[in-house]
């Protein structure tokens, strides 16, 4: 095939929940179509944005002003244990096939959309992924990090935000991190781009005002997820071994 690059269209702003991927802060900004992102080669996968919301400290303080929670009936990971099979057949069904070497492999399926550090999450900086997503995935992340701050402002304040540490992976990327971490499978259903990772021991904290207990932190979050799940917008993995949430984000379902 003769054709050396592909156009990753983005998708419009579709409702609130729904905003550009590249935020800035600024809600005017984020009522605007993302201009179509140009990637040459997977090498162009290897490289993350600079974002203006790169600062802020990277770990919540393991004590703080308590803040009211509404505890989940349950374990968490008994809560959140949508299998990788469940995972796997939403993705399969609105992701991209798994990016190879090879060039036919260029011909997305779907569009992608990059996602980078804002005021909604932030996204360390990634070794075995690269920050790209669909973009309901992409509008999905924004909503989770959106409810957790109105959380938070909603119940006295705590200037904080999640923070994201796996998206896309390559075939190549899931064996590298198999070295790694054994608890990496090979049918790593990231490599479809419809899901995400976020920490539940770290945040980044924006303001030392009004401080938050990290274990708080984890159960507003789980708040968020939790409720979100229940709209049908996504299913979850509580995982113990790499401690996070396992994001997959669902098409056009009816809540569950």
């Amino acid at each position: 095939m003769r054709q050396s690059a592909i156009i990753l269209f983005t998708a419009a702003v579709m409702s609130s929940c729904m905003p550009s991927c590249s935020c800035n802060g600024n809600q005017a900004d984020e009522n605007k179509s993302v201009q179509p992102i140009k990637v040459s080669s997977l090498a162009d996968l290897e490289h993350d944005s600079v974002s203006l919301y790169d600062d802020g400290s990277e770990l919540a303080p393991d004590r703080g002003v308590p803040i009211r929670l509404n505890h989940l009936s349950g374990r968490l990971a008994e809560v959140f244990n949508d299998s990788n099979h469940v995972h796997w057949a939403e993705a399969s069904r609105i992701g991209i096939e798994p990016l190879g070497d090879t060039r036919s492999h260029w011909q997305l399926r779907r569009p992608l959309v990059k996602v980078t550090s804002c005021a909604d999450f932030y996204v360390e900086p990634l070794t075995f992924s690269r920050p790209y997503m669909i973009p309901e995935g992409a509008a999905m992340l924004h909503e989770i990090g959106r409810r957790f701050r109105d959380t938070l402002q909603a119940r006295g304040g705590g200037d904080y935000r999640i923070k994201v540490t796996s998206v896309l992976r390559t075939p190549d990327g899931v064996r590298r991190l198999r070295r790694h971490n054994r608890n990496a499978v090979d049918s790593s259903v990231h490599q479809l781009g419809t899901t995400v990772d976020i920490s539940y021991v770290r945040f980044i904290q924006d303001s030392p005002m009004m401080p938050r207990g990290s274990g708080d932190l984890k159960n507003v979050l789980a708040e968020v997820l939790y409720a979100m799940r229940q709209e049908g917008k996504c299913w979850v993995k509580y995982e113990i071994k790499q401690p996070c949430f396992h994001i997959t984000v669902r098409g056009n379902n009816p809540p569950r």
